[in-house]
This record gives C-alpha cells, structure tokens and sequence, in this order.
C-alpha cells in the first residue's frame, strides 16, 4: 500500500487566478517573493530578539499578505499566527511559532523554485 501523497504548499490554481492566468507572471511574483522572503523572516526574527511586538506584528502581516498570493495556506497561518502574537504583545510561544512559519514557508520556497 503507497501512503499518500503530501498536500501541495501552493494553490496553484488560485495563484494562477491573482494573475489572470498568466504563469509568466507569477513565475514573475514567484521570483520577487524568492528574493524577498530572507529580509521577512531576519525582520521576525530580530522583532523576537528584541522582544518588540510591534515589529513582529508589522513583519508577520506583511509576509502573510505577500505569501497570500501564492494561496499557501499553512504559511499563511502562521504567520498569522505570529501577528496574532505581536498584537496582544504575548511572544512566549512565538519561537514555536516561527519555526512552524519556516517550515511551511522551506515547502513553498521549493515549489515556488518548480514553478
């Protein structure tokens, strides 16, 4: 018996509805976030350091919205999660919380990469 294979990271298909469709421009996206992604999660790492909520909220919004695009729903969660965390100034689990971002965020990097 084959054990199943792993849920996508990616809505493809709702990805590709954001750009009308057009693989060239999400290829195009795909590479922006690529390039983008490092300085997100250095600005959610340095806003834990500095125990400084409101960077860490500010940062979890912003890659959210930007990994919204690509309909990557478990990375959309956690950070969400983390900006969840930033809002209510409770940071205490929020190394557990960024370690499950950047699982979920090493997935869609590599299926972003396939694109």
């Amino acid at each position: 018996m084959s054990s199943p294979l792993p849920e996508p990271a990616l809505d493809r298909q709702l990805a590709l509805s954001r750009v009308g469709g057009d693989l060239e421009l999400l290829r195009e996206i795909a590479v922006l976030f690529l390039d983008e992604c490092p300085r997100a999660l250095l600005d959610i790492h340095q806003a834990l350091e500095r125990q400084d909520a409101a960077k860490l909220e500010n940062a979890a919004h912003s890659l959210k919205g930007s990994v919204a695009n690509f309909g990557a729903s478990a990375a959309v969660a956690a950070a969400f999660r983390l900006e969840q965390m930033g809002r209510v100034q409770q940071l205490v689990e929020a190394p557990e919380a960024l370690r499950a971002l950047e699982q979920a965020l090493a997935v869609v990097c590599t299926e972003l990469n396939a694109l």
